[in-house]
């Protein structure tokens, strides 16, 4: 297994393999280049769905607490005769409860990790999901994760969805900083190049949600064009142009067709000028399909208020589990 760099260079992104790793910092773990979604997908599809991943030689599965997949995961992983230490397991936490004190946040971070690994086990990533609506929020969130990571229930933790003033933020009060990953909506439509490069400044993974716009943009032309000129698939090229990037792409699929499909972008390499033909598509917060995660150019306070549903929407789900 080789381990590179937290950003990719003109060196390794000509010649990356399916078993590269990047460093995570804070941590002795390394995480695989290319990851498999599990978002919307959920019982026995998405326990099938996973096993196909893993046959097809995914290493790397993330889901999340408002998923409510985890425990589908968590069987398909016990199911598939992989060994654990093999795979790179990643949830996401949601909201504290309204009012919670600092050990029951906890209580429902250990909780969510007991879905995904069972009680005795641990995950290799634990993200914070979204900033949520308050730095109280965040703190106390970031405070349990930290705890559970020092219990070895969690091997690094990270962020999800954190813009550059969060990140800011976060050095405030976290004994462990920078975060080892943040997870973000990337593709060539939404690059959040200031979030990109802060991350990258600091040595933090960037782990790239939705690589391929959901499929809505498969139809590009420009997709259409470096795809045909390589003999690929347009998703083949979208998650091949994240791993040039420096990115982690988690493309999601439910079809054991398109998992394989998928994988199979560790065979060829984009040229500059397909990489620039890419680049150039960026529409900035226009471009995005998860949009009260993207700030638009100079963060208005609405943006608080759409993270805050999303954590009302977080706290709900964890009613629904329990």
């Amino acid at each position: 297994m080789t381990q590179l760099n937290h950003i990719a260079t003109p060196a390794t992104t000509t010649s990356l393999l399916a078993q590269d790793c990047l460093t995570l910092q804070n941590t002795a773990a390394t995480i695989p280049l290319l990851g498999f979604g599990t978002y919307k997908i959920r019982g026995q599809t998405c326990t099938t769905a996973v096993l196909a991943a893993l046959s097809a030689g995914y290493s790397h599965i993330d889901s999340a607490a408002l998923y409510r997949n985890e425990v589908c995961v968590y069987e398909a992983i016990k199911q598939s005769g992989v060994p654990r230490e093999a795979i790179f397991l990643t949830t996401k936490v949601g909201s504290p409860r309204r009012m919670a004190g600092q050990g029951d946040v906890y209580q429902d971070v250990v909780e969510t990790v007991d879905r995904i690994a069972g009680v005795d086990g641990y995950v290799d990533l634990l993200l914070m999901h979204v900033p949520g609506p308050s730095r109280d929020y965040r703190q106390r969130l970031w405070a349990a994760m930290e705890m559970v990571k020092s219990k070895g229930r969690a091997k690094s933790i990270g962020v999800s969805n954190f813009r550059v003033r969060h990140l800011e933020e976060l050095k405030e009060y976290a004994t462990e900083w920078p975060p080892s990953a943040n997870q973000i909506e990337l593709h060539p439509w939404c690059q959040q190049r200031d979030v990109v490069t802060y991350c990258q400044d600091n040595g933090i993974v960037i782990e790239a949600y939705s690589p391929l716009a959901t499929g809505t943009r498969l139809n590009d032309p420009e997709v259409q064009r470096v795809a045909s000129k390589h003999d690929k698939t347009p998703a083949n090229i979208l998650i091949r142009y994240s791993l040039q990037k420096g990115w982690i792409p988690l493309p999601k699929s439910a079809n054991p067709g398109r998992i394989q499909e998928n994988i199979m972008v560790f065979d060829f390499a984009l040229d500059p000028d397909d990489m620039m033909a890419l680049d150039a598509l960026d529409e900035g917060h226009a471009g995005a399909i998860f949009r009260m995660n993207v700030d638009k150019p100079h963060a208005t306070s609405r943006n608080n208020d759409l993270e805050a549903n999303l954590v009302r929407q977080l706290r709900n789900t964890r009613m629904a589990i329990l």
